[in-house]
């Protein structure tokens, strides 16, 4: 592995890239927010500004790591030869975006024959970024991250994420409503990228989700596993054409994973 290839390298590159994106939507926010399409749903939408992110982006990887594959949800997959493929979301939690709120973020991560070495969560609404390279820990803002303590599942809060299509929503609200009675309290703020970040700050003890996509989940999962959390896709209760079997995004710190776990697969999230 060359030096341009380490772990660390990809992450500091990541970062550079994923702050000019971050700035970009800002102000492209400032201008106002239009919507340009929509995708699964009519409310799952694309804005002008999640495509120009992405546009940046993907110049940006041109530029300096040419041979690197991409993969971002905006945009055309792009082949490699370095073995090295990135995940990009130009703006994780668009509906946040649309509507001013704080929660959303440029999500950027990069793999290796499959596994995630880096990755990078630099948020819109906040100037905060998270960041991690493996086997070389995860930081806020350049700060050491610790998953906090499990408590017991009864005083657990617990962070989720619902899909865009109607299907899906009348099966996660379901799984929700049976989790709700066994744990302190259930949020839903809108970027699976954070939400991640969040667990791994300590800012709360579990997040699960059927049907978040790799660039949904790349990054953040790092930074779950080098904070010393648990990161898993799990086989969920839901089968749906086009979907893999295993769809359910779980993250949790690692002491808490089998309670945790167990509590989804009473509650219906898990096959």
């Amino acid at each position: 592995m060359s030096a341009a290839e380490e772990p660390t390298t990809l992450r500091d590159l990541a970062l550079v890239v994923g702050r000019e994106a971050a700035d970009l939507a800002r102000s492209m926010r400032r201008g106002g927010v239009d919507v340009a399409a929509t995708k699964s749903s009519a409310v799952d939408v694309v804005t002008e500004a999640d495509r120009a992110v992405e546009a940046l982006v993907r110049r940006r990887l041109a530029e300096g790591r040419p041979d690197d594959a991409v993969l971002g949800e905006e945009g055309d997959d792009r082949a490699g030869t370095s073995g090295l493929r990135w995940i990009v979301d130009p703006i994780d939690g668009t509906v946040n975006y649309l509507y001013g709120l704080p929660d959303c973020a440029v999500s950027l991560a990069v793999e290796r024959d499959g596994d995630v070495v880096a990755g990078v969560v630099v948020g819109i609404g906040t100037e905060v970024e998270y960041a991690a390279a493996l086997g070389h820990g995860a930081t806020r803002d350049g700060a050491p991250l610790r998953v906090r303590p499990t408590p017991p599942l009864a005083e657990r809060l617990v962070l989720t994420g619902f899909g865009y299509r109607q299907d899906v929503r009348v099966h996660q609200a379901g799984c929700v409503a049976a989790l709700l009675p066994v744990v302190r309290d259930i949020r839903r703020l809108g970027s699976c990228a954070l939400d991640l970040c969040h667990v791994a700050e300590g800012s709360a003890d579990g997040y699960v989700e059927a049907g978040p996509q790799p660039w949904d989940h790349s990054a953040g999962g790092l930074v779950v596993r080098e904070s010393g959390g648990r990161f898993g896709i799990l086989t969920g209760s839901l089968a749906l054409p086009g979907w893999s079997a295993d769809n359910v995004v779980v993250a949790t710190p690692a002491d808490g994973w089998d309670s945790f776990t167990d509590a989804l697969r009473a509650a219906g999230f898990l096959a």
